[in-house]
């Protein structure tokens, strides 16, 4: 179908493919992965004739057709319906349908045999390509897409830049080439809009070649993935998980080989450094520097993946209650997002917050926020410190600042080295600190946004699709980061494999109300499916315990010894919490005392400053426990007091 043979293309002095070779075949269905930067869209724009190679050959078979999907579509604006617009992928077709409408239109005037013969081979034609049933399909890809029935007849320059790009794949789509070239398909999709296209793609008859970040995607869509790596492409013959796994051990075989060459390496110069002086031995000597000299050297395998390497810091702890909101109603106008929607985010839970756009997921995130004015109660829990990332907040960087700068302006009170080992987690590494914001990309910007958002020292994270703009490295690292997280969290993501890894609760939105799933999102998955088949509504638990029977009311003397009894516990908690300071500071000194050279130089130094060390963090222990316990006790007389 398409042969590549010792392709070379540089970009000016950088060398993207150096005599790199790759054959795709007519059913292959191709996942394109690397690093940032290594070429993979410059691969597709190479395959379709945008970019011409510096050397080597692409060759294609005559009967090859191609799709592409990129990001440049995004610009593309008519007034045209997005039916009409989908619809343009059968130009023969719709050209055919002209033309049997202007014989039509002869035919009112002037009814001839010669016009007869003519709407019939037209009409014959126009059936041979299934142009009666052109709409049907692309109104089904539309709305498989996301689109309602009635979005179809609006005009595409009413839609946003995402909603612009879903109609241009189903126009893809519906072309049906030989050949897909997808570049990011899902970066504008949200779930149930990526899951219908994973099916799609699963049953297209022809050949496909996706670059996607999305590895949940690409393991359902692909069964061979092609590694771009060092200029060459390395094809594995599985989907993603089987490419990581197939990765690690030519992995441990490549270190293998390339550790024994190093040894041999190293004995060859030391028998020339020890003999090549001696008569007797020089000519051997001579033979081996030839033979090193002529060996075709192994490479080192590349690092793995950084890690991340930074520890949170909480001025607080909140009390057991984060959040709560009690009915709950948000309208747009007569447009109802919310109705009877109750929250009860307790400290410690990981949500993710899933489903369909235009459910009201930024509405709900922006209520708990505290940015959008709603019909009902919010109460925000004791001692909780928020922290909202999301999309548009990318814009409040400063542009003119350095990475580093705006991480320092952040306020965290860490030092240079600290906020340089969380930007090396997020690889701004070496001199890459000191680049201008405003000379980032979008991906780079939302990693430093993020960075800013996870060294706040707040206990409660809002974030709204984090992983937008992150490749594949930049999102295992925010899981990674998340993982350590001790904090409460909820995110909205369309990243199956980011939510499955963070996630311990599942919140989506069902006839304007709020439902959770208590689990992780395969077990919701698996559960929704069931739920599908046997086509019942039953919701796995309410997002709340508050949607229970209303407790009664205390009468005024016991509602009297309930503030009385919370006045005591908050004068404790403000003594314990003094003590709590005063404690951790006393456990500072111990651990400097600990690593200063004159005490661990001293056994006797040493072992006094251990038992004040163990001494200082038990009460401290304590102290927390204490305080834990009080805390949930105001939770309750709180609760009783509503």
């Amino acid at each position: 179908m398409i042969s590549i043979n010792n392709l070379n293309f540089h970009f000016g002095s950088r060398t993207l493919y150096e005599d790199a070779n790759l054959h795709i075949k007519p059913k292959d269905k191709i996942g394109l992965v690397g690093l940032n930067g290594t070429g993979k869209s410059t691969l597709l724009r190479l395959l379709v004739g945008e970019y011409k190679p510096d050397g080597g050959s692409i060759q294609m078979s005559r009967d090859t057709t191609l799709g592409f999907l990129n990001q440049d579509l995004l610009s593309y604006d008519t007034h045209e319906s997005i039916l009409n617009v989908a619809m343009q992928a059968f130009e023969e077709a719709m050209t055919l349908q002209r033309q049997i409408d202007e014989v039509l239109h002869e035919m009112e005037t002037d009814y001839q045999d010669e016009h007869i013969d003519k709407l019939a081979r037209l009409q014959e034609h126009f059936e041979a390509l299934d142009g009666y049933n052109m709409q049907i399909k692309a109104e089904e890809i539309l709305e498989g897409l996301g689109f309602t029935t009635q979005e179809l007849q609006q005009p595409l320059k009413t839609f946003s830049g995402g909603w612009r790009m879903r109609v241009m794949l189903a126009k893809i789509l519906l072309q049906k080439p030989s050949l897909l070239l997808l570049d990011e398909p899902t970066n504008h999709l949200d779930l149930p809009s990526i899951k219908w296209i994973e099916n799609y793609l699963s049953a297209y008859e022809g050949a496909l070649v996706i670059v996607s970040h999305d590895r949940e995607f690409l393991d359902r869509t692909t069964n061979v993935t092609v590694e771009v790596s060092g200029g060459k492409l390395n094809v594995y013959a599985g989907n993603y998980s089987f490419y990581l796994e197939e990765k690690e051990l030519r992995n441990e075989i490549q270190k293998g080989a390339y550790e024994n060459q190093q040894q041999q390496i190293k004995q060859a110069e030391q028998f020339i450094a020890r003999f090549k002086a001696k008569a007797t031995k020089a000519k051997q000597a001579q033979s081996r520097m030839k033979a090193l000299d002529k060996m075709e050297r192994i490479e080192d395998v590349a690092a793995d993946a950084p890690v991340v390497n930074f520890k949170f810091q909480f001025t607080v702890q909140p009390g057991r209650n984060i959040l709560r909101l009690e009915n709950v109603a948000k309208s747009y106008g007569e447009k109802l997002i919310f109705k009877n929607t109750h929250v009860n985010i307790e400290r410690g839970d990981k949500i993710a917050l899933i489903g369909a756009n235009g459910k009201g997921k930024s509405t709900l995130m922006r209520i708990i926020a505290g940015d959008e004015p709603i019909k009902g109660e919010r109460q925000l829990g004791h001692n909780v410190i928020m922290a909202f990332y999301a999309q548009h907040q990318l814009e409040s960087l400063n542009v003119e600042n350095e990475i580093l700068q705006e991480m320092v302006q952040a306020g965290s009170r860490r030092t240079e080295m600290e906020l340089r080992g969380v930007l090396g987690s997020f690889l701004f590494t070496g001199d890459t600190v000191f680049k201008k914001i405003k000379v980032l990309s979008g991906g780079e910007k939302s990693r430093v946004a993020l960075a800013k958002t996870l060294i706040s020292e707040a206990n409660f994270l809002l974030l709204d699709e984090p992983t937008n703009h992150l490749d594949m490295q930049s999102v295992n690292i925010l899981i990674q980061a998340l993982e350590q997280y001790e904090g409460t969290f909820v995110v909205i993501s369309h990243d199956r494999y980011f939510v499955e890894n963070v996630a311990n609760k599942i919140w989506y939105i069902e006839d304007h109300e709020l439902k959770e799933y208590p689990g992780t999102y395969h077990e919701y998955e698996y559960w929704m499916d069931q739920r599908e088949k046997t086509g019942k509504r039953q919701s796995a638990q309410p997002a709340a315990a508050a949607k229970a029977q209303p407790k009664p009311k205390p009468s005024a003397s016991q509602q009297q010894e309930l503030e009385q009894e919370l006045k005591k516990i908050n004068q404790k908690l403000k003594q314990i919490e003094g003590l709590v300071n005063d404690l951790e500071g006393k456990l500072k000194n111990c651990e400097s005392k600990l690593a200063l050279p004159s005490t661990y130089s001293d056994p006797n130094a040493l072992h006094e400053a251990t038992q004040q060390f163990n001494k200082v963090k038990a009460q401290l222990d304590k102290e927390q426990t204490t305080w834990e316990q009080l805390m949930e006790q105001v939770d309750e007389l709180e609760s009783q007091l509503k």
